[in-house]
């Protein structure tokens, strides 16, 4: 695994822990029951705390998702 697949799977373990990793790399807003609004921004804010970049308020509506959150990580951070 990847160092940024890696780093985001722990970020979404703490706020989704009884996910296993196989399906936190499929998770987004349809698939997980426990994500809302208040999830969405917890989950936000530890990406932004792990990888060191701000995500822009506008940004937020886009980023429900799994792949979502790692194709912003990985163009606006450059982690790979």
């Amino acid at each position: 695994m990847h160092d940024l697949d890696a780093r985001l799977t722990r970020c979404f373990s703490s706020v989704f822990p009884d996910l296993t990793p196989e399906q936190i790399r499929k998770a987004s807003l349809e698939s997980i029951r426990g994500w809302d609004s208040l999830t969405a921004v917890t989950l936000l804010a530890v990406v932004q705390e792990e990888f060191g970049v701000q995500i822009d308020l506008p940004d937020f509506s886009e980023l429900v998702s799994y792949e979502a959150i790692h194709n912003y990580i990985r163009s606006h951070n450059g982690v790979s």
